[in-house]
Parts: C-alpha cells; sequence; structure tokens
C-alpha cells in the first residue's frame, strides 16, 4: 500500500475489524463527503463535542470559529470525527440492526495558525469545501474579520477509517426461516433548489456555482 493510515493504539480497529480501512485514500474520500465535523474536547474536566464547517489539504485538517470559542483554545490534544450515515441495515431481529456508514476519526493536537498566508488558504479551503467557487464569488474577509477569526490546523497524521455496507448479516443464520422481510434502506441527500434571501433585490441571479448543485446528491 502506497500511503497508508497511520496504526497507533488509538487508531487500531478492535471491533468490527472487517470494517476498518487502512488507505489514506478511504480518509479523503470521507472528507471530501463530509459537511459537519465533530470537534471533542476537554474543558474544566468535562468533555465537550461541538459541530463545526471543516475545510482540508494533504496534510491538515482546518477548523475555524470565534477567537473567543473555548473550543478552539488549542492547548489539549483533540478527537475530530466525520460521519455520513448510508441507510439503514434492516435485519430479521432486532439485535443485528446495524448501519451503513463512513467515519473517521482523527487525533492530534491543533495548532492556531498565525501565518497570513495559510490563514487565506485555510479560510479558502474552508469556503471551497462548503460551496465550491464561492471563495472567488464573494467579498473575502477583512482585517477587522480575520482578527476576530481563529484558524486551527489538525495534523492528519492520526486518524481511523471505518466503513460499512451491504446486506444484515443474518442471512444464513436460523433467523433466515423466520419469514421476515431483511434488507437496506437506503438514505441519499440531495441539494435542493436555492431559496434567495428576501431582502435580495430583483434580477439578482443565481450564481452558477450555486445552481449547478440542484437536485446533485451530497456526498
Amino acid at each position: 500500500m502506497a500511503n497508508p493510515l497511520s496504526g497507533t493504539e488509538r487508531t487500531r480497529h478492535r471491533r468490527l475489524r472487517e470494517q476498518g480501512r487502512t488507505d489514506r485514500r478511504e480518509l479523503f474520500a470521507v472528507l471530501a463527503a463530509g459537511l459537519v465535523a465533530h470537534l471533542g474536547v476537554i474543558r474544566d474536566g468535562w468533555p465537550m463535542v461541538v459541530p463545526t464547517s471543516y475545510g482540508f489539504d494533504d496534510a491538515n485538517l482546518y477548523l475555524h470559529g470565534s477567537v473567543a470559542s473555548v473550543s478552539l483554545r488549542a492547548d489539549s490534544p483533540v478527537c475530530v470525527t466525520i460521519t455520513l450515515a448510508d441507510g439503514l441495515v434492516l435485519a430479521r431481529s432486532v439485535f443485528e440492526h446495524a448501519v451503513n456508514y463512513r467515519s473517521a476519526m482523527i487525533y492530534g493536537h491543533p495548532r492556531i495558525v498565525t501565518d497570513p498566508g495559510e490563514l487565506g488558504n485555510g479560510l479558502r479551503l474552508l469556503s471551497e469545501h462548503m460551496a465550491p467557487g464561492q471563495w472567488d464569488y464573494v467579498r473575502r474577509p477583512s482585517r477587522k474579520e480575520l482578527a476576530a477569526t481563529r484558524l486551527l490546523a489538525l495534523p492528519l497524521a492520526e486518524a481511523s477509517v471505518k466503513i460499512r455496507t451491504g446486506p444484515p448479516d443474518d442471512g444464513d443464520s436460523p433467523d433466515a426461516r423466520l419469514g421476515l422481510w431483511a434488507g437496506e434502506l437506503p438514505l441519499v441527500s440531495a441539494w435542493q433548489q436555492p431559496v434567495p434571501d428576501p431582502g435580495l433585490p430583483a434580477g439578482i441571479a443565481v450564481p452558477p456555482h450555486i445552481a449547478a448543485r440542484s437536485g446533485t446528491v451530497l456526498g
């Protein structure tokens, strides 16, 4: 394997090892398909998990927010997860029910981005991951806005990926003789038609890079 994922005690697959993935390309596929990351930190002795948008490149995951955010202090290790639900796995018994999914967990010590060039690039990656083409369409951040924004870079050096696909696992069990339906209920998310801001003046059309996403499948 040309570029395997890290193998540490935190990333080692202990249960359902057949769902584990070790190719780094699987990590980037999950990151590209997802929209929301959950940032897990410890604050005042308690766990805090914060949903947030993200961007990434080959080396780092970028997370942003207010400079006042307690979750972005970067003073302790963190764990970030991205999960996509692809459907329900409906078996013949409650015990065998499952979810088809793709998930990634990234561990590490984040750093606060202070270099102006990396700060601009990281924010561009965030914007372009959420809405490709938007960075060049809208106004860029002002100095005042940049001063109020904190950007974290979390290395992608230590990560774990798990993926489940396929039907229930009880097709060859005694439950198969119960005469009950079993199978998969796929879940697909798609972008809908853009809804204009009520205060938008007449004559301003939806930009092509937004209009083109209508009807396309997310992830």
